[in-house]
């Protein structure tokens, strides 16, 4: 499957080196901090150069880490804690279905651990909600999502892909994180991207496409979604879509 995409882009040796001064300091951390505050934190391998970012685990599926600054590597694995906590985030709002609170906490952690001071970002995202037909082809429609998500991945900067489970109405919903807007259309322009979206009519009821700014402030203290309008054109907005 991964025989058809293009072979990975190599690696740049500036960001692996500042990541490896990085994650030095973690032999720095004060020795006062109590143990206990770690013990039952999920373990990171911060040197690793690729992450399993989405329900994909094949390699070409994998989010390359050394395309990315600090602080896009950390949220990156700070997202792999993502997960819903109400059965019907299909429909719900967004800033309520996930546990944003342990992923940002975890990522809280991770600037400490490597000395990095976060200071406030903003980061791209596409929110998709669909109801599928009755005689959808699951099998192919998970094939062109894969293969589509592989070439996002080729593309960089995309830090997290998720999609959940299609409830008794046959209604999902399905998010990434991107590092910007630009990256996003970049890895959208693939051939396995526009035969999806050739298909989409066979496959969907309905289907929706929602894009946000996710702003993470200084220190990761706060974090809220805006609705995108255009670079510095955005508005408030409870993610309700």
């Amino acid at each position: 499957m991964a025989s058809i995409l293009p072979p990975p882009a190599q690696i740049d040796y500036t960001r692996a080196e500042e990541f490896k001064i990085a994650i030095s300091t973690l032999t720095e951390v004060d020795s006062s901090d109590s143990e206990a505050e770690f013990e039952d934190a999920p373990s990171y391998d911060l040197s690793a150069s690729h992450l399993i970012t989405s329900p994909y685990p094949d390699f070409a599926n994998q989010t390359r880490l050394t395309d990315l600054s600090l602080s896009c590597r950390l949220l990156s694995f700070a997202l792999t804690n993502m997960a819903p906590v109400r059965p019907d985030y299909s429909t719900a709002y967004y800033m309520e279905s996930f546990n944003w609170d342990v992923c940002f906490a975890e990522l809280r952690k991770l600037c400490a651990q490597t000395g990095y001071r976060w200071q406030r970002q903003e980061f791209y995202v596409v929110i998709f909600r669909s109801k599928l037909k009755p005689d959808a082809d699951r099998t192919r429609l998970g094939e062109l999502d894969q293969h589509s998500h592989a070439e996002a991945c080729q593309s960089g900067a995309l830090l997290k892909y998720w999609f959940g489970e299609c409830n008794e109405e046959r209604r999902n919903l399905a998010t990434c994180l991107w590092r910007g807007r630009d990256d996003a259309v970049a890895g959208g322009k693939g051939a396995w991207h526009a035969k999806a979206m050739r298909s989409a009519v066979e496959m969907y009821e309905t289907i929706s496409f929602h894009r946000h700014s996710l702003v993470i402030e200084d220190g990761v203290e706060s974090w809220n979604l805006e609705e995108y309008s255009g670079p510095g054109v955005r508005r408030q907005s409870r993610a309700g879509h």
